[in-house]
């Protein structure tokens, strides 16, 4: 059974003659285990996607599943809710609370109304297991971007999420810690976990089973 389902999702931006369909039919399934690359040019609507995909926007027609659950039309608590038991978000700039604490940033996650039992032991285990334990109590700022990264990917693995949908993840980051990140996204496709990676970088698409491309608001294989 597919951890994500899309079916003919349709976005459009603007009114009028400069309306524009980043999303025109777009279909999608990512089964427990697999990582899928999304390959396509800035303003294409990637992160569009993402935002759909996880019930931070809403598509104007089609419709998306995650863990059997049906996110489009939902309602805001039910899509809070539905957020916290599935879905994952890793973004291109971190999004840590500058006055926390990396392993804070983390442990805020684990705290939050309706979180997973177990969530502040599992993140305080993520911390340990993506090597961070040594800088757990530095301030977001005295860390590098590679670690940022780390916290915030441990943030987003918190409720032990069945999808995890990452926006251009190594976008802030140098080559070395790019491909660090990467390697770690590689490891935690798991059988219980599908993962949608967006990115304009081909290197990136380098650790997917599938790549696929956005193009005029569909997607096809690359």
């Amino acid at each position: 059974m597919a951890v994500v389902r899309a079916r003919g999702l349709v976005r459009t931006f603007g009114e009028g003659r400069s309306a524009r369909r980043v999303l025109d039919g777009a279909d999608l399934d990512v089964e427990a285990g697999e990582i899928v690359a999304v390959l396509g040019r800035s303003g294409s609507g990637k992160s569009t996607l993402l935002h759909v995909l996880g019930g931070l926007d809403q598509p104007e027609a089609g419709t998306v599943e995650v863990g059997g659950e049906r996110v489009t039309g939902a309602g805001e608590r039910r899509l809070s809710a539905l957020r916290r038991r599935h879905v994952g978000f890793v973004f291109q700039f971190f999004h840590l609370l500058p006055e926390l604490s990396g392993e804070a940033n983390v442990l805020l996650a684990a705290r939050v109304r309706g979180a997973e039992p177990g969530a502040l032991a599992r993140g305080r285990e993520l911390v340990d297991r993506l090597g961070l334990r040594d800088v757990a109590e530095s301030l977001p700022h005295q860390l590098s971007g590679g670690e940022q990264q780390r916290f915030a990917i441990a943030r987003a693995l918190v409720n032990d999420p069945s999808l995890l949908l990452a926006d251009e993840p190594t976008g802030n980051l140098d080559v070395e810690a790019g491909a660090g990140v990467l390697a770690l996204l590689r490891e935690l496709a798991s059988v219980n976990r599908a993962i949608v990676l967006v990115t304009h970088e081909a290197s990136a698409a380098r650790i997917a089973d599938r790549v696929l491309r956005l193009e005029r608001g569909v997607l096809v294989a690359a």
